[in-house]
C-alpha cells in the first residue's frame, strides 16, 4: 500500500504581508501531478490545513477544490487538525464525506476507532488524531494527565491497536528532538514537547506541525514538512512530499519528491552597489522570488526599498548588516536568554529579589502555573 504524506499547508497565510493564496494554489496542483504520477493508495494530511481557526473564504474555496480533485481521483483522504485549525470546522459534514473516502477528523472526545483498509499483506488500521492539549484529555480520562507525552499516552492507549496488524497513526504534535522554523508557534518553555516513545505501537506515524522535513527518533516517526517555504529560516530548505510504501508487518519504506514552488524564497547579502549590479542577478530567480535583501553599506540607502523593488520585484523583507547594527544587537543584552526556559528565567529573576533560590514547593507550583497559562 501508497500513502502520500503532506501537511501544514496554511492555507490563506501572508508572509511578511504578502498573500500567499496564489503560490498555494500552484503548489496544490504540482502535487495532484505528484499524486497522478505515483498512483498512491491514500492522501495523508496531518494537520494545520489553514492558517487562522477562521480561515477566508478564499483559504476555503482552495481546500475544497484540492479535496475535489483527490476524491474524483477515486483516493482515500485522511485529514486531520492542527493547532492552527478550528477541530469544529476541519470535522464539519465529516460522515457526509466518509461516503466519497473523505475521512475528516472528529473533535477528539476520548475514543478513537482506525478506518480498516486492506492490500495484499493483511490489514493497515489507520488512526487519526488531531492536535491535543492535556486540558482536552483531562476530561476524558481518569490518569493524571500532567503534561502534552501524558496526554498522547493516554489518548494512544485508548485506541484498539491490533499488534498484529499494520498500524499508522496520523497526528500533529512537536516530537521531542524535532528541529523548528521560525514559522512554526514555539511554545513556553517547550512544553508541548512529547517523547517519542509513546508511538512505539504505531508502524509510521505521519506527523504534522514541523516545516522542515526530518525523522525524528526511527525513520517511520516523521515530519514530511510544509509544502511552501512560509520564513527565511526555510530558504535552504528543499520542500517535498513524502511517499510510504508499506509492504508486509515490519516493512516500511519512504522517498521523497521534491516540490519546486513558483515563487522561491532567497537571502542575499552584499553592498547596495553589488546587489544592484546586473551581472549580480540577471541569470537568477532572484527578481521573481520573494527576497530577504541584507545591506552592508555602513550608510543608510535613501529608499532603498523603493529601489531595490525596481530589480526584485517581491522584495519581502530588507535589514542592514554594518558596524552601527552590530552594536545595536550587543546593547540589547544576553542572547542566551532567549534559549532559557520560562522557569528558568522566573527562578534567576526571584534569586536576584530575594537573595535565595526557589524551594521545591516554589518550583512545582511555579512550573504547573506556566503550563496553565500556556495551555490557555
Amino acid at each position: 500500500m501508497k500513502l502520500l504524506h503532506l501537511s501544514d499547508l496554511h492555507l490563506g497565510k501572508r508572509v511578511n504581508e504578502f498573500s500567499m493564496l496564489e503560490d498555494q494554489a500552484y503548489i496544490l496542483t504540482k502535487i495532484i501531478n505528484i499524486v497522478d504520477d505515483e498512483q498512491p493508495d491514500a492522501i495523508v494530511i496531518a494537520g494545520d490545513v489553514y492558517d487562522k481557526s477562521m480561515p477566508s473564504a478564499e483559504a476555503v474555496a482552495l481546500f475544497d477544490d484540492f479535496l475535489a480533485r483527490l476524491a474524483a481521483r477515486r483516493l482515500k483522504v485522511f485529514v486531520i487538525s492542527g493547532n492552527h485549525d478550528s477541530p469544529e470546522r476541519i470535522a464539519f459534514g465529516a460522515r457526509i464525506m466518509n461516503q466519497s473516502d473523505i475521512y475528516m477528523s472528529p473533535v477528539y472526545s476520548g475514543d478513537i476507532e482506525p478506518v480498516k483498509l486492506e492490500d495484499a499483506h493483511g490489514a493497515v488500521r489507520i488512526y487519526m488524531l488531531p492536535f491535543i492539549k492535556p486540558a482536552h484529555v483531562r476530561r476524558y480520562c481518569e490518569d493524571d494527565i500532567a503534561s502534552y507525552t501524558d496526554a498522547v499516552r493516554a489518548a494512544v492507549c485508548k485506541m484498539p491497536i491490533d499488534p498484529t496488524a499494520r498500524n499508522i497513526l496520523i497526528t500533529h504534535q512537536f516530537v521531542t528532538g524535532a528541529s523548528r522554523c521560525d514559522s512554526e508557534d514555539i511554545s513556553v518553555g517547550g512544553t508541548d514537547n512529547v517523547d517519542a516513545a509513546a508511538f512505539d505501537a504505531f508502524d509510521y506515524v505521519a506527523l504534522g506541525h514541523i516545516h522542515s522535513p526530518q525523522n525524528v527518533t526511527r525513520e517511520t516517526i516523521r515530519y514530511c514538512g510544509s509544502p511552501l517555504k512560509y520564513s527565511f529560516s526555510e530558504a535552504g530548505q528543499q520542500k517535498s512530499v513524502t511517499v510510504v510504501s508499506l509492504g508486509e508487518k515490519g516493512r516500511v519504506e519512504l522517498s521523497t519528491v521534491p516540490l519546486i514552488p513558483k515563487h522561491d524564497l532567497q537571502e542575499i547579502k552584499g553592498t547596495y552597489a553589488e546587489v544592484t549590479r546586473k551581472s549580480f542577478y540577471e541569470h537568477t530567480s532572484y527578481p521573481d522570488d520573494y527576497m530577504h535583501v541584507t545591506l552592508t553599506d555602513e550608510e543608510d540607502i535613501p529608499d532603498a526599498v523603493g529601489k531595490l523593488r525596481s530589480i526584485y520585484h517581491n522584495l519581502m523583507k530588507l535589514d542592514y548588516d554594518n558596524q552601527r547594527t552590530r552594536a545595536g544587537v550587543q546593547l540589547l543584552g544576553d542572547d542566551a536568554a532567549a534559549q532559557k526556559s520560562p522557569l528558568t528565567l522566573l527562578g534567576e529573576f526571584y534569586e536576584k529579589q530575594n537573595n535565595q533560590p526557589m524551594n521545591a514547593a516554589q518550583q512545582t507550583f511555579s512550573s504547573q502555573l506556566i503550563e496553565e497559562i500556556w495551555e490557555g
